[in-house]
Formats: structure tokens, C-alpha cells, sequence
């Protein structure tokens, strides 16, 4: 017998892996895993769509078994995405106040932090909405406070509208509704980080995937800084695969079972014999030192972006909250070592929670996106915020809905 409570459905867009999640929510704001399903991914590179077809049949082949596991049927979904095209906007929104300030004066706060300039071919995913200030001192609400301005910080997260619409297009070709759409960087954090690194202490959330490296700040102030770059564990392979001659899937095996982020002077003369599959393919020999020096450039250079934009936007020393990294990237040997030698700070691996059910073979950084996009739907839809109007009704004009 079909489940009364219409569940909660993520869908994971990823290089590597297309995810879906489905949820119950309960009474109290708690939501129970009731299943997921998953495919490894077919047209899509670097978080973005190049074959339409190919993604279809993944998102119907994890939807699919994600509602046999559940025993739901599966109407609408909500995306998580990514892709080097998102990026996210800080700004702050300040307007005259008279006397004690109402929910009115805090709208239109609100209304002018979201009065931002974005390229003419770029879309709004998310409206982050941090904390505001009261005559320039930082509040948690500023209702009944009486001030002459009000000021508030927003993080705006935006990315190029056709990218977006073609994957939404993918999904829907699959008679699927789509509720809304997630950054995967701000889905991964919704899984890990704590309240008090998203509300007190701040923190750095690196979603670490096969395609791309996502990324989003918190201070104390409210999410600070967003992003996502076209690098990823596949781009390690890829290094891998030049530097020794190796083909692509030899060279995610070794850098799996054999792969460090960091170097080890005791590796210089130990060596690795790798057998080419096939008739008449030679052994041969790499220095695990060489190696290693291959993926320690990668990987250093990667997270060496993020902490060039956080200096360049003064946000490491507000981040006591340390690091967290997720994604399959977060399982490298040695990953967080080489991320406080780059970040200085200390840094932990994410473990997704927050959702009732999860089997431990669920709470690893991998499956951080999937999860959290359940837990920012469920958080959206309780808040009823409306993504009826603006991008989502011009959504369905552009394609059809």
C-alpha cells in the first residue's frame, strides 16, 4: 500500500553519480529516509548536460529504483545541482526606519538586498538571507527594535539560465514535476555543518566531486561567499592518465587504492606494478612518490582558488568554525591534512545528519548533496517559500510546462 504523506524527493545531478532520495516528513520537522536510488552518470561533465538522452535514462534509472525501495510513487523532485556557471553574490540591503520596526520595514530591508544586478542571462537559485543590523550593530531579529536604518545581508546564489533549463528539461522529458532547484554546495552544508557554524562561529564547506568543487561560506553574519569550479576527482584521473600513459579507468583504480594528497619521503623508492587489462599488455612499474606528486599538485592547486577568493574577500579569519569537506574526494588519503596546510585551519570530514534512518553506509560525504537537498526542500516547503512566481513560472514558459 501506497505511503498518504506525499514524501519529500531529492534528485542529484552529479558528474559521477545520479542520486535520488525520497524522505517522510513527520509532524515536528523531522524528516525519515525511506529510500534512494542511484546510477552511475551518462552525459553529463563538469555538473552540466552534453547528452540529453543519456541523462534521462539515468534520472528515470535511480528514480526508478528509488521507488521501489521506498514503495512510493514519485511525481516531482527537487534538483540538486552544480556547474562552474553558479556563483554567489554578497550584498546587504539598508533602508530608513521610523520608531519600532515591523515585519513591513523588514520586507523591504529584505527587498533591497535582493535588488542586485545579475548578467542578463543569469537566474537566481537561492536568496540566502542572513542577519540583520540595527543602526549598523548585527541582531537576530530586529522586530520591535527601534533604530533609524535597517540593514540586511543576503547571499545571492545565481547561475547561466540555460544550463539550467536544459537540465530541468532532461528531468521533465520523464513526466517529471520539478519543485525547485538547489545549489550542491548549499545542500552539501545543510547535511554537515552545525548551527553554530552556520549561525555562530562561521565555516567553509568544500564539496569535493567528481566534476566540479563546490563551496559556500558562513559567518556569523549569514552565508557569506559561494561557489563552484570546473575541477574535480575526474581531473586528478585525467593527471594521473597523461603523466603515467595509463588508460582512464587504470588510472581511477590506482589513484583509489594506491592515491595520497600529500608527499612522503619514504615513498620516493617504493614502486607500484600495474597490469594494463587486455592480451598482451606488459606489467609495469610507477614510483608511488611520482604519483603522488601528481595528485598533491592537483588537489593543492584546487582548494589554492577557494583560499585565493576567501583572501581576497577577508573571510578566513572569520571562519572559526574550521573546514568541512564532503564529496567523494573527502575519502583521499590524507585530503585534510593537505586542506589545513592550504586553508590553516583545522578541517573535518562532513557526515551527513539531520535525517531519521540513515544506515551508516549513507552517512559518508558522498551522499552529503543528496541528503541535504532533501533537508532544503523540506525546509523551503515548510516555509512555504514561493518559487511559484519569478524564474519558475518564466521556467515553464521556456520549456513548455
Amino acid at each position: 500500500m501506497r505511503r498518504r504523506t506525499e514524501p519529500v524527493v531529492s534528485l542529484e545531478l552529479g558528474t559521477s553519480h545520479v542520486r535520488a532520495f525520497v524522505a517522510e516528513p513527520g509532524e515536528h520537522g523531522t524528516l525519515a529516509l525511506l529510500g534512494m536510488g542511484e546510477c552511475e552518470s551518462a552525459g553529463i561533465r563538469k555538473g552540466e548536460l552534453v547528452h540529453f538522452e543519456s541523462v534521462a535514462k539515468c534520472v528515470q534509472q535511480a528514480v526508478e529504483q528509488a521507488e521501489e525501495r521506498a514503495d512510493v510513487t514519485i511525481a516531482e523532485v527537487h534538483l540538486a545541482l552544480s556547474g562552474s556557471h553558479i556563483e554567489g553574490q554578497h550584498n546587504t540591503g539598508t533602508v530608513a526606519v521610523e520608531g519600532a520596526i515591523d515585519e513591513d520595514d523588514l520586507e523591504r530591508a529584505r527587498a533591497a538586498a535582493r535588488d542586485i544586478a545579475l548578467p542578463p542571462d543569469h537566474e537566481v537559485l537561492h536568496h540566502v538571507m542572513g542577519r540583520c543590523l540595527v543602526d549598523g550593530a548585527l541582531c537576530t531579529s530586529p522586530i520591535d527594535m527601534v533604530g533609524r536604518s535597517l540593514s540586511q545581508n543576503v547571499l545571492v546564489v545565481h547561475g547561466l539560465r540555460s544550463r539550467m533549463i536544459n537540465l530541468a528539461k532532461a528531468v521533465k522529458s520523464l513526466n517529471l514535476g520539478i519543485r525547485g532547484m538547489a545549489f550542491s554546495g548549499m545542500c552539501a552544508a545543510m547535511a554537515t555543518l552545525t548551527p553554530e557554524q552556520r549561525h555562530e562561529d562561521g565555516a567553509l564547506l568544500v564539496d569535493l566531486g567528481a566534476g566540479t568543487t563546490d563551496w559556500i561560506v558562513w559567518t556569523a553574519e549569514g552565508a557569506a561567499a559561494a561557489g563552484a569550479i570546473g575541477v574535480g576527482g575526474d581531473h586528478v584521473t585525467n593527471d594521473i592518465s597523461h603523466a603515467f600513459h595509463v588508460p582512464t579507468a587504470l588510472a581511477e583504480r590506482i589513484k583509489i587504492e594506491h592515491g595520497d594528497a600529500l608527499l612522503h619521503p619514504i615513498f620516493r623508492t617504493r614502486r607500484l606494478t600495474v597490469q594494463e587489462s587486455g592480451l598482451g599488455k606488459s606489467a609495469r612499474s610507477i614510483r608511488l612518490y611520482d604519483l603522488h606528486n601528481v595528485m598533491s599538485l592537483r588537489m593543492e592547486e584546487t582548494l589554492g582558488l577557494i583560499r585565493a577568493r576567501l583572501d581576497r574577500l577577508q573571510l578566513l579569519a572569520r571562519l572559526k568554525g574550521g573546514v568541512v569537506l564532503t564529496g567523494g574526494g573527502a575519502h583521499m588519503e590524507n585530503i585534510l591534512q593537505l586542506a589545513e596546510n592550504v586553508f590553516g585551519l583545522p578541517c573535518a570530514i562532513g557526515e551527513p545528519h539531520g535525517i531519521d534512518g540513515l544506515s551508516k553506509r549513507l552517512a559518508r560525504p558522498e551522499y552529503a548533496t543528496g541528503l541535504g537537498a532533501l533537508l532544503y526542500a523540506d525546509k523551503t516547503e515548510r516555509e512555504q517559500a514561493a518559487r511559484a512566481g519569478g524564474f519558475w513560472r518564466k521556467l515553464g514558459r521556456w520549456i513548455g510546462w
